[in-house]
């Protein structure tokens, strides 16, 4: 059974950093592709990066280019979502996916969830 949990979330004021991390289980996730996405309140879940587990290669939304940076943990089955310079319009409620199918944006094509980790950015 995997078992996505995140943790790491918080509240920060704008121009600030927090580091998600995302702790993996029940399988091997070599072949997986590790998501982070966010939510906020009245807005749909959207895309913010992924990381290939077993390349590295990672992608990004264009608001989160060049701020926020995903990297995985082999070791420790983790992944982290770095995010710096954050912004008010950054708060939301962030969820790691994993699935084990080729990289996507859309959050239907991510088989498994994490619980979800609030963001709240003050201005």
């Amino acid at each position: 059974q995997v078992q996505l949990v995140e943790s790491g979330g918080g509240l920060v004021q704008a121009g600030g950093s927090l580091r998600l991390s995302c702790a993996a289980s029940g399988r091997t996730f070599s072949g997986y592709v590790m998501g982070w996405f966010r939510q906020a309140p009245r807005k749909e879940r959207e895309f913010v990066a992924a990381i290939k587990w077993s390349s590295g290669t990672t992608y990004y939304a264009d608001s989160v280019k060049g701020r926020f940076t995903i990297s995985r943990d082999n070791a420790k089955n983790t992944v982290y979502l770095q995010m710096n310079s954050l912004k008010p319009e950054d708060t939301a409620v962030y969820y790691c996916a994993a699935d084990a199918t080729t990289y996507s944006r859309s959050s239907y094509d991510y088989a498994y969830w994490g619980q979800g980790t609030q963001v709240t950015v003050s201005s």
